[in-house]
């Protein structure tokens, strides 16, 4: 069995962005990193907060808390084979990251991350 390095990057929809972000701008006390039309990141001791307008692609209606994992596809296989199941594949989403995101037994969604 694989450890994890931790929930370090949480993902929210947001409706309004630019509302979000100014929230979010003085929760953190610091300016987004990426500031673009489909996303807005922050980076804030050792933590990644990232706003997602409308839910992107993917339709998020949560957040959801990505855990860093040093091997996704082995960690996937093991989750699966516990009893999680696949809501997206792994993909890579640029920038050398590979992301996934399952559903536990009572349907929450997590989300996997490698750092490549």
């Amino acid at each position: 069995m694989s450890s994890t390095l931790g929930v370090k990057t949480v993902l929210h929809p947001v409706s309004d962005l630019a509302a979000a972000k100014a929230v979010y701008t003085a929760l953190l006390g610091i300016a987004p990193q990426t500031d673009e039309s489909y996303y807005v990141g922050f980076e804030v001791e050792g933590q990644h907060i990232g706003l997602v307008p409308g839910g992107g692609p993917q339709g998020m209606t949560s957040p959801v808390a990505y855990w860093h994992v040093p091997d996704i596809e082995a960690k996937l296989a093991e989750v699966t084979s516990a009893g999680a199941t696949v809501r997206e594949p792994v993909g890579d989403v640029g920038g050398g990251r590979l992301v996934a995101t399952i559903t536990d037994p009572d349907g929450n969604v997590l989300g996997l991350l490698q750092d490549l």
